[in-house]
């Protein structure tokens, strides 16, 4: 991420939210970096300063002059503890728990599994963005389980490579509400940015491919256990595309029902399964984790069906 002086000309077919349009326009900046530069007044619209919520429509001219922030001078490394499933030289991987935010982001330093990698490892790698040291890929905060990190550019790249192919597979598990009636299938619906709210994801016939395969692993009374395997890696994608389909995952706040029937910290969606192949050797390597206690706590007070 660098400074960034640049004049657009909005194209929108609606209204849309300044925040929003240059979030989906603008490489390289996060949601909050793009807040903090329209409140510090680094964005015009038709020649005045603008608010995040502003509408913008086809044809207004929005001027730019952002100054990137390095980031890793807030960074401090945290003796925070951390499940390592495995390591070697160049990677490790991690089975983050529910409610540890990913990375930082401006004015929020602290308590990001960042911070415990820069306590934990004595090398991590810089090939991404200076705020996300050693980060290839990224799981919800309220999304538990496996993630894979690097020690070094080299790791990175390849890794971020395979992520980008598709040829990382990545697993998880969800209780999903209601009974699926297809045990397999394949969820195949383009998701982007919600217009009138760019933190939300939904359905949009002009949004990025994104395709989701699922297994039903149990059939409980009015629950489903569901196997998913990404195809694609788009944001939200499958709390996101369970909510499409009719069954949305148990316990999301932002996705789910309103009226939620058990008391929860998020979605029960855990990342349960990482398989890539490692970066010097190409052998396959497969890491799994079981679901955290809370999540299978909770399996064992539902009925279970027969089918």
């Amino acid at each position: 991420m660098t400074d960034l002086k640049q004049t657009i000309v909005a194209e929108v077919k609606e209204k849309t939210r300044l925040d929003a349009l240059l979030v989906s326009s603008l490489d390289g900046w996060t949601r909050s970096q793009i807040k903090k530069q329209i409140d510090d007044k680094k964005v015009e619209v038709n020649g005045r300063p603008a608010k995040a919520g502003l509408l913008i429509k086809n044809g207004d001219i929005i001027s730019l002059d952002l100054v990137a922030e390095s980031g890793m001078e807030n960074i401090l490394p945290e003796n925070i503890p951390l499940d390592i499933v495995f390591e070697n030289e160049d990677y490790a991987v991690i089975n983050k728990p529910q409610g540890m935010v990913v990375h930082p982001a401006p004015g929020n330093y602290t308590g990001t599994l960042v911070n415990a990698l820069l306590y934990h490892f004595k090398s991590i790698s810089t090939a991404g963005e200076s705020y996300r040291p050693g980060i290839v890929h990224r799981i919800d905060k309220d999304t538990s389980g496996l993630i894979v990190v690097a020690k070094n550019n080299e790791a990175h790249l390849n890794l971020a490579k395979q992520i980008a192919e598709h040829s990382c597979h990545r697993i998880y598990y969800a209780l999903c509400e209601g009974e699926f009636k297809d045990m397999e299938g394949d969820i195949i619906l383009p998701l982007a940015r919600d217009k009138k709210d760019f933190k939300k994801i939904v359905v949009d016939s002009e949004g990025k491919y994104a395709e989701t395969h699922y297994n039903v692993l149990k059939l409980y009374e009015g629950y489903s256990l569901v196997r998913f395997e990404l195809k694609t890696g788009r944001t939200h994608q499958i709390r996101v595309h369970t909510k499409a389909i009719g069954h949305p995952i148990v316990g999301d706040s932002v996705y789910g029902y309103k009226n939620q029937k058990f008391k929860l910290n998020g979605q029960l969606l855990h990342a349960k399964e990482l398989i890539l192949c490692d970066p010097k050797t190409n052998k396959t390597m497969h890491f799994e984790c079981d679901i955290p206690p809370y999540f299978a706590n909770l399996l064992t007070k539902l009925k279970e069906k027969q089918y």
